[in-house]
């Protein structure tokens, strides 16, 4: 007998459900049933087992509990059509074997069990039993290398390598025990779980479901690990490589991270408009205002801004539901979203995925007669996002209303809150458990697409909660930590976690969110120098009246802020470039040390320094009243940020630390395209890009830009210059070639900073002999170069021509 659940997506054999305890489904031999291009289907007359070649290095298995498969998902995976793949099927008495250019999989005839040859054959991956379920859920079990370790997971904040662990993945703040101080646990924290991982034995695998799941990474037995699935199938995706080719395959299934606006990667600022909860009545339209107003005289750059709760009125729902009603105090939000867009300021709103009536807009009671609320839901007022219809209400008759007035983006939060109350049962109750880890992709989906298709711009949105896949929408906020020691470290770890989980547009709130205890000036200091080497960077805080604004933590900290930020705007196009290459091939912009030394097994316990982009090493410093910090350098040459002092790779080194010094390192041979330090992205052209190249070998970076507002890099509209250094015995060489002209930069100059130990003999550029100079400047408009002995730093000026081009250096 076949029961059909949920609209024909789902097949099961009604005798196996009824089945108790823990069974293996296989009874019979598998036979081939199909082979159609990269498709094979076997069968045993009850059940179907089907691959999937994705390509030569990725495959995809599915193990149905009956003979049907249920229908592809279109939120986690938006890939399911791939080019034809080369491959042979041959059998003998008990094994299928399919053999690619990279893998050989062997399927058991017997029960289906799989087994993979990869690495040229010099590595087996393999599944120790057939398929099992236990009731409705369903897990599997893996060979544990002696010496594998695991990462990825999403944003886990309680470990790095994974290995002899059992982690729970499902939406959430954390379940269990509160701890101490807070109510959020670190060890528990599941703002953005990611079902994928990639081990250091050259795989990674990616459980393609929904429901919730638990991974026992071997800490139930040493050589064995599992992971299963609350409800479902067993669907996963098998990838081979090293570990950037993982994160290239898996954001090739799940979507590549697009690029923001050019203005998101300059510094956000959050603000409750001058009364955070339990002081309402303090908020106004003035306070936004005035606030852009002193960040401006102050001269520290910003970008964004947004309104948290506080703008809206609370009402039956209270802060954690949505009126989109303006409270009483913002005379005219039109007017203050106007002031600041003079200011070049993008301003966006905080909202919430629940409806509440207010009082002219009775948003919860329309929505329940256009019946677009999710069926059963715990909470009353819970749009289904899942349904278009129903995004489309919300967007027309919500979200319309703020962004006409001038809102241009949206902080989408509690993307959790989807749950259904205890008398919804059945195949309602079973859908909802997987809806609720999806849910917010439907929810930050509306909003951006909403926007990208209302201004034919860039879409754009900022969001807590995730799952696979939100990496599209196009980045997370780490959630609501607050403001003490315990949680500033585990921040880098999460960072670094979701980076390997194909998210990389990633932030947190500098100095914390909630205070818990007295301020402390050196927490904000050493979390501020942090946020400003992070993928995005928010300013955010709850403690009223300060909100973590910059000069509340005194003169010091203030020129702390000014520092780091000016830095990262004078950095913007090093990350700006980084975010193309992220866009690319899902490389994130903050990256653990094992993705360039993944055999360098010291790195696999490095959780508080990290490579931002290709060549920078950051060193926080996340221990309170440290007056050093040892830094492990790995393998190859590194530089002090901004300086000719070198360190040897495969050695640790100890640093003083003051309070005000972020330790920056940077690899031998790096190319660091930079700016002048602007007010806000925008406030004026390049100009002249100043190139940081450091010795230490051959190297080149790809210099990215593009009007940064469009759609038109997915078009092919931008400039890429590749910048290359190569050094001689006797001459240094550095070319500069236009690899796509579609869009004109504003470049009109290059200014190259280099060290070297010795004056040069000669200078030149194409073929032509430069001056040396006491002082070259980009207002004079001319070429030639100078050196400074003190600093061993060498800097020449040429103006830029749109062909290949070369200095020598002799």
């Amino acid at each position: 007998m076949i029961m059909v659940i949920n609209g024909a997506m789902r097949y099961y054999i009604l005798s196996i459900l009824l089945l108790g305890g823990t069974s293996s489904l296989w009874a019979g031999s598998f036979v081939l049933k199909h082979k159609k291009k990269n498709e094979c289907v076997w069968t045993n007359g009850e059940r179907s087992v089907r691959l999937q070649l994705c390509s030569p290095d990725m495959v995809r298995f599915t193990k149905s509990r009956s003979l049907f498969f249920e229908e592809n998902e279109p939120w986690m995976v938006v890939n399911y059509q791939w080019e034809r793949v080369s491959y042979s099927l041959t059998e003998n008495e008990s094994d299928y074997r399919i053999k690619t250019d990279s893998l050989e999989v062997c399927l058991s005839k017997s029960d289906a069990s799989v087994r993979i040859h990869y690495n040229r054959g010099h590595s087996v991956w393999q599944e120790l039993s057939s398929m099992h379920y236990d009731g409705n859920s369903v897990y599997n079990n893996c060979r544990l290398l002696p010496d594998e370790h695991f990462f990825g997971f999403g944003e886990r904040m309680d470990f790095f390598d994974q290995r002899g662990k059992k982690i729970y993945l499902n939406v959430e703040r954390g379940n269990g025990p509160k701890p101490a101080v807070g109510n959020k646990d670190v060890l528990r924290a599941n703002y953005c779980p990611v079902p994928f991982f990639m081990s250091s034995a050259g795989y990674g695998i990616f459980f393609h479901t929904a429901y919730p799941t638990t991974w026992d990474m071997g800490e139930s037995t040493p050589d064995t690990y599992s992971f299963s699935a609350e409800n479902g199938e067993l669907d996963y995706y098998f990838l081979y490589g090293d570990f950037y080719h993982l994160i290239d395959c898996y954001t090739s299934l799940t979507g590549k991270s697009p690029l923001m606006p050019k203005k998101a990667y300059g510094l956000h600022l959050g603000t409750y408009s001058g009364g955070t909860w339990k002081h309402e009545d303090q908020t106004s339209d003035r306070y936004p205002v005035q606030l852009a107003e002193k960040m401006r005289s102050l001269g520290i750059p910003f970008d964004l801004m947004w309104l948290d709760s506080t703008w809206r009125k609370f009402k039956s729902g209270g802060n954690g539901a949505s009126t989109f009603e303006w409270r009483e105090t913002f005379d005219n939000p039109r007017k203050m979203f106007q002031k600041l867009e003079d200011m070049h300021v993008m301003a966006g709103l905080h909202v919430r995925s629940i409806v509440d009536n207010g009082d002219s807009l009775h948003l919860l009671d329309e929505a329940r007669e256009a019946g677009v609320l999710y069926p059963g839901a715990k909470k009353e007022g819970l749009i289904n996002f899942f349904d278009c219809k129903a995004s489309d209400w919300w967007l027309e008759n919500a979200v319309s209303k703020l962004a006409d007035i001038g809102c241009r983006f949206l902080k989408t939060d509690v993307g959790s809150a989807l749950t259904v109350s205890s008398d919804v049962q059945g195949e309602e109750a079973v859908k909802a458990k997987s809806d609720h880890n999806l849910f917010p992709l439907a929810y930050a989906a509306a909003p951006y697409d909403y926007y990208m298709k209302k201004s034919g711009l860039r879409g754009f949105n900022h969001t807590r909660e995730g799952y696979a896949g939100i990496q599209r929408y196009p980045f997370i906020w780490a959630g609501d930590w607050g403001s003490e020691w315990q949680w500033f470290a585990p921040m880098i770890v999460g960072g670094l976690n979701i980076g390997l989980s194909g998210v990389g547009y990633w932030s947190h709130c500098m100095g914390g969110f909630e205070q818990y205890s007295p301020r402390d000036t050196e927490l904000y200091m050493r979390w501020v120098q942090f946020g400003m080497f992070s993928p995005v960077s928010i300013l955010v805080g709850m403690d009223h009246p300060h909100y973590h604004e910059p000069w509340t933590y005194g003169d010091e900290a203030l020129r702390n802020f000014i520092k780091y930020d000016s830095l990262r705007y004078a950095l913007l196009p090093y990350i700006y470039s980084t975010g193309y290459e992220m866009y690319q091939t899902g490389r994130p912009m903050m990256r653990p040390l094992l993705l360039d030394s993944p055999k360098d097994y010291n790195v696999y316990s490095v959780t508080d320094q990290y490579l931002f982009g290709d060549h920078i090493m950051v060193c926080p410093v996340t221990v309170k009243g440290a007056l050093s910090r040892f830094i492990y350098f790995p393998e190859g040459i590194w530089f002090r940020f901004g300086s000719n002092e070198r360190f040897m790779g495969k050695q640790y080194k100890s640093f003083l630390t003051p309070v005000d010094e972020l330790p920056l390192f940077v690899k031998g041979g790096a190319i660091i395209p930079m700016q002048k330090v602007v007010q806000y992205i925008g406030e004026q052209s390049i100009g002249e890009l100043i190139l940081q190249v450091y010795p230490g070998g051959n190297s080149s970076f790809d210099w990215y830009d593009d009007d940064g507002e469009t759609m038109d890099y997915q078009r092919g509209v931008y400039s890429l210059v590749r910048f290359s250094s190569e050094w001689g015995a006797s001459e240094w060489k550095f070319t500069i070639t236009p690899q796509c002209k579609a869009y004109r930069n504003k470049v009109n100059s290059y200014l190259i900073q280099m060290y070297r130990n010795t004056v040069p003999v000669e200078v030149s550029y194409n073929g032509v002999r430069l001056v040396r100079a006491d002082v070259i400047t980009e207002k004079s408009g001319g070429e030639g170069w100078e050196y400074d002995p003190a600093t061993q730093l060498m800097t020449i000026r040429v103006n830029r021509q749109d062909k290949e081009s070369q200095i020598r250096v002799r």
